[in-house]
């Protein structure tokens, strides 16, 4: 796709097709959208329909152009329509489109996890990362003979219900339903904890350890913004797990692959009991995962009684370009790439911050970064709340209007790929630049 010859300009971006698709979409679709934050609900104005990508760029429907950040949330690591992956597609797809049945594909993409992670001795194939969530949950109870989970404020693990919670900062609570339609006692079963915070996390083992049956975490927060973990937090998980006898998950549906070849585990150098997987591994087409140690994976049907079934799990298509993404993420030095790209983003937004006399701290794992208008540090979602989100939001639409395409949310993480050169980040860089003063006119 060409580049789009006003990508660092200020412009005024037309949106009228986009409109009337959302007026049309509104009809039929709950909000005109097939998830939730695509709304622009955060940020307000109109979504974008999008018709095509190449590389680091999209257009919409309007024929605008984008350097985009958001990479289906993740998973274009390769950027968009990358030509090894349309073949690996094409070829899969030219033999059918799914059997139902185990194919030769499914078990080379196992067993290159499995390569990758030594956590994972074994692995399942789903189709999605609440899936994957789901399943992984079901094998730690049936484990432990244990029934409550404890999860984190801030971090999503999917909208599977047992999840789905949200609880103030600074003690481990019970967890609320964060949604209608979820029925509280399916979430009484939830604990919640400040992310990085080891003090709550022995104080719930304190009051219900004989009950947690797992801790579920996402070892770099990408759905809070972009937070790392803090010094000894994972490896602190890892060891409060052991003594009390519970199970740790690594949620990597996001970080898996994203800020490493062997995924958080592999960075940080901890070893979950089960690892979730989804959006890199399945190289932008749905696929997802869990796996972990043989005697806990081995307790999944057929082998034993936890049950889980899919009709498309390990669809032809996904694990196609699952498994080509994989391939040409194992090169040398390609992560080192990712980070330095990043690195330079994330700079460059603090200068531009730091000239317009505004507070802007930001983090960088791998092909991940996040910031926020606030000075700073953030470690948890009750800080990552303390930031300037109505700012955001005029960023938002002001690096729209420079040709730059961001995650809709001041919560979410954003993501290079390795089709974002020197170019794309210069021309980020300049949008910002134009982008953060136009933000700060009084409106």
């Amino acid at each position: 796709m060409r580049a789009s010859p006003s990508a660092t300009n200020s412009v005024s971006v037309k949106t009228e097709r986009s409109e009337q698709l959302l007026e049309r979409a509104c009809r039929v679709i709950p909000g005109g959208v097939n998830s939730a934050v695509r709304a622009f609900g955060a940020v307000g104005g109109v979504p974008r329909f999008f018709e095509r990508g190449s590389g680091a760029r999209v257009r919409d429907a309007d024929g605008n152009e984008y350097i985009d950040y958001v990479g289906s949330w993740g998973p274009l690591i390769l950027g968009h329509a990358n030509p090894d992956v349309l073949r690996a597609v094409q070829s899969a797809m030219e033999r059918g489109t799914s059997f139902g049945a185990p194919t030769e594909l499914e078990v080379a993409w196992a067993e290159r996890v499995c390569d990758a992670l030594p956590s994972v001795e074994r692995v399942r194939m789903v189709s999605s990362g609440t899936e994957a969530s789901m399943c992984a949950l079901r094998v730690a109870r049936a484990a432990t003979g244990r029934d409550r989970v404890l999860k984190f404020d801030g971090c999503y693990h999917g909208h599977l219900d047992a999840l789905l919670v949200g609880a103030g900062s600074g003690v481990a609570t019970l967890g609320l339903p964060g949604s209608e339609g979820v029925p509280k006692a399916f979430t009484d079963q939830t604990v919640v904890a400040p992310f990085n915070d080891l003090a709550a996390v022995e104080s719930a083992f304190s009051q219900w350890g004989n009950e947690i049956a797992c801790v579920i975490v996402e070892p770099v927060a990408g759905n809070m913004g972009c937070i790392p973990p803090a010094e000894g937090f994972l490896a602190g998980l890892r060891e409060i797990c052991d003594r009390r006898g519970a199970l740790l998950i690594l949620d990597e549906v996001m970080t898996g692959f994203r800020v490493a070849y062997g995924g958080a585990q592999l960075l940080y150098g901890v070893e979950p009991d089960l690892t979730c997987l989804g959006k890199v591994v399945g190289g932008g087409l749905p696929a997802a995962a869990f796996g972990g140690r043989a005697d806990l994976m081995d307790r999944v049907a057929p082998v034993g009684p936890v049950f889980q079934a899919g009709t498309l799990s390990g669809n032809p298509l996904a694990v196609a370009a699952g498994l080509e993404t994989l391939t040409q993420l194992a090169k040398p030095g390609l992560y080192e790439g990712l980070e330095t790209r990043a690195r330079q983003l994330m700079a460059g937004f603090e200068a531009a911050a730091a000239d317009c006399g505004v507070a802007l701290c930001s983090a960088v794992v791998g092909g991940m970064f996040g910031f926020f208008f606030q000075a700073g540090p953030v470690r948890n979602f009750a800080d990552a709340k303390q930031s300037d989100t109505a700012l955001f939001a005029r960023f938002f639409h002001a690096m729209l209007e420079g040709g730059v395409y961001l995650a809709p949310s001041a919560y979410e993480a954003g993501f290079v790929s390795t089709a974002h050169g020197e170019a794309e980040i210069s021309a980020t860089l300049e949008a910002a630049r134009k982008a953060l003063p136009e933000a700060l006119k009084p409106r």
